[in-house]
């Protein structure tokens, strides 16, 4: 699904990615995880190429659909509803053409593709979404213009998954949410069966939402199987690993260096020594 294949990116003197490399297999749902700054939203706008890589290369799978949350809060007199179905840009393609196409293989074509996208049910669909992030029947057909920007940054989450993309791209998408949407919303991660990196904080999600965790540490990226606790694991045996690696090295070249300064001047050990 998606290739990462020795990355470089700077911004300035600021080397954020060197040399990284992962491959992400279709159907990962993956947390993306990593201390503040080290370039976990940069690598989303690679993927997206809203941003170029210095070396290296990222390469999504062949025709695949992408999606990501917009960072500007939509506005105007649309109601929730309205901006949400519109997401599926596909949809509104194929339902125009539906409407003045006469060649029959076409028509057969274009009702096939809307049978596949669930088209039919798309309305019912999108209020669904909508009513888990916390809009009642009445509040999906108020203007947006009526809602604060953390509610009208919930429509462009809701746009965003309803689209269903091979490939969704998320930063941080509770920051905006109460308790009970954060709770419907990692149900409906955990059941998305495309391919998926969200960038989060939230432990909750990292353990109950996804399958993979995508740690960004020291301008490298590792991939590791399970939820973030597993990962924690996985990761603090690891460091220990390195650690008594680390100290065996050390010990074994003190050793080494006793030997040399005891034996240094003479003549039997010099080959030792050497």
């Amino acid at each position: 699904m998606l290739n990462i294949d020795n990355v470089t990116f700077r911004i300035g003197d600021r080397v954020l990615l060197e040399s990284a490399s992962v491959i992400v297999p279709a159907g990962c749902r993956i947390g993306l995880i990593g201390r503040n700054g080290t370039g976990k939203t940069t690598l989303l706008r690679l993927i997206q190429v809203q941003a170029e890589a210095d070396e290296g290369s990222v390469t999504v799978q062949e025709k695949a659909t992408l999606a990501a949350v917009s960072q500007q809060a939509p506005t105007g007199k649309h109601s929730p509803l309205d901006v949400v179905l519109a997401a599926q840009r596909e949809l509104d393609r194929l339902l125009t053409e539906a409407e003045t196409a006469q060649d029959p293989e076409r028509i057969s074509e274009i009702h096939a593709r809307l049978s596949d996208i669930d088209a039919y049910t798309a309305q019912a669909r999108a209020a669904s979404i909508l009513s888990g992030l916390g809009f009642d029947q009445n509040a999906q057909n108020m203007p947006l213009d009526n809602f604060s920007g953390g509610w009208q940054m919930r429509v462009a989450l809701a746009a965003a998954i309803f689209t269903n993309p091979d490939l969704l791209l998320l930063d941080e998408p509770t920051n905006h949410l109460d308790y009970e949407a954060t709770l419907w919303f990692e149900r409906y991660l955990a059941s998305y069966d495309n391919t998926v990196i969200v960038v989060s904080h939230d432990r909750s999600l990292l353990n109950q939402s996804v399958n993979h965790i995508l740690h960004l540490q020291n301008r490298q990226l590792k991939l590791y199987r399970g939820t973030y606790d597993t990962f924690e694991r996985t990761h603090r045996e690891h460091l220990n690993q390195q650690s008594k690696l680390q100290q065996s090295q050390n010990n074994q070249r003190q050793k080494i260096d006793r030997f040399v300064q005891k034996f240094r001047y003479k003549a039997t050990k010099a080959r030792q020594v050497q």
